[in-house]
């Protein structure tokens, strides 16, 4: 490999942003393409544009110049593609970026460019969808390009010092359109990565690896968290249970219950593979019903509020709602997909005053400090387990008269908030 073989990373944000950073770090000459002039200003500053422990410790030392101009896809010999792939308001994927991305690959195509896919999609996407973009060009798969697919596994937020998993150490799958596609791209992430690369068989089985992945974690969550709504009615502690059964050495896995699946894949990447399997007389019931439960979480989150309310004869119209995080996560700022966004719109509907503090997002906050939401709310509902709130003085919610609190992530000690005279509620607790 020459050390001056020319990478561009279409997309800088979690998934982009990495693994531009490992390219640099192992000798590869890298260019940024990205639309948003914010991120390419942090970047060419030098500053992480992604809240991640591992980039933002070794960003400084490997830079790399960022750009929206196109044009650097010409020299490019390896194109990284990890542009998002979100879902319309009715679950339906939305491949535009994609596509897109694609499209303006093939006005800039270096002939023999190896284009590899890190954006999730559902199995056949670069088969039917990105192909034959290049196709309408006139380029020859396998002559003038190949065509690989490398589902990314970033989890935002995580560190090297929280969890022991970056970008650099994960195993990752890889498949392509050729063989000799599979083995360049496996080859370019054995270079940078520390990681194991397994070759699929085929780009359609790579594809698939991350839809299953997450689609996996999705049933689990939503098959406690349906306990959860069961356990609240029989009065048993679904967390003193999960507790109980990870006792067991084999064959289970924990999964907790909370007030609602957030972030850019678990919430995501089932619509992906229901609604391709409908184009060829599928249909996921499992999935479906699944992805049914987990988006009942935060409805479910308000209505354990309004029980309580109705216990001290208080309407849910005209309270002052305090809720406690906007990310889907704790500790870091990404709010997409967030369950506080379909709480707060529950709220609203029943005509409640909402105030929200996220001290990771002060522009989308409507108080600047704990203490403040505290004095300006009647009741709390917490949606994100951010360090803060976790260590909060718990005596503060007694000293603000704080009436009542949902615990939406099932963090805080129930025994000292009930005992301060503060009605509490977890999610199946």
């Amino acid at each position: 490999m020459s050390t001056q073989e020319k990478v561009v990373v279409m997309g800088l944000g979690y998934v982009g942003l990495p693994m531009a950073v490992l390219a640099v770090k192992n000798g590869y000459d890298v260019t940024g393409l990205d639309m948003s002039k914010e991120k390419i200003d942090l970047i060419n500053n030098g500053k992480s544009s992604v809240e991640d422990g591992w980039v933002e410790t070794v960003f400084p030392d490997y830079t790399f110049p960022a750009t929206s101009d196109p044009t650097v896809l010409e020299n490019a010999d390896i194109i990284l593609v990890c542009v998002p792939t979100p879902i319309d308001d009715n679950y339906h994927p939305n491949l535009g970026p994609v596509k897109s991305a694609t499209s303006t690959i093939a006005n800039h195509l270096k002939k023999g460019a190896l284009v590899i896919l890190e954006s999730t999609v559902n199995p056949g996407v670069s088969e039917t969808i990105i192909k034959p973009i290049f196709d309408e060009k006139g380029f020859e798969l396998g002559k003038d390009y190949d065509l690989a697919h490398c589902p990314e596994r970033v989890d935002p937020g995580k560190s090297a010092f929280s969890s022991g998993y970056t970008s650099e150490n994960l195993n990752r799958v890889v498949g392509a359109m050729t063989d000799e596609g599979t083995k360049r791209a496996a080859a370019f992430y054995r270079k940078i990565l520390t990681g194991e690369v397994h070759e699929m068989k085929s780009i359609r089985e790579a594809e698939a690896t991350k839809i299953m992945e997450n689609s996996f974690r999705d049933i689990n969550i939503a098959f406690v968290n349906e306990l959860a709504k069961s356990f609240d009615r029989l009065d048993i502690d679904i967390h003193d249970v999960i507790k109980g059964a990870s006792t067991k050495p084999y064959a289970f896995m924990p999964h907790y219950p909370s007030c609602g699946v957030g972030g850019h894949c678990i919430p995501v990447d089932p619509y992906y593979l229901i609604e391709h399997a409908k184009s060829v007389g599928f249909d996921h019931k499992l999935l479906r019903e699944s992805r049914a439960i987990n988006n009942s979480m935060p409805e479910y989150t308000v209505e354990l509020l309004q029980d309580r309310l109705n216990a001290i004869e208080k309407s849910l119209k005209g309270t002052k709602v305090g809720i406690l995080g906007i990310s889907f996560k704790p500790n870091i700022d990404d709010d997409r997909e967030s369950p506080y966004y379909e709480i707060v719109k529950c709220l609203k509907k029943h005509e409640a005053q909402t105030i929200a503090y996220d001290p990771y997002l002060p522009k989308k906050s409507d108080v600047q400090s704990l203490t403040e939401l505290l004095e300006k709310s009647d009741v709390i509902i917490l949606t994100a387990n951010h360090d803060e709130f976790m260590q909060m003085d718990l005596d503060l919610l007694k000293k603000h008269n704080i009436k009542i609190l949902i615990d939406g992530k099932n963090c805080l000690d129930k025994n000292t908030i009930e005992k301060s005279g503060v009605m509490y509620k977890g999610i199946g607790r």
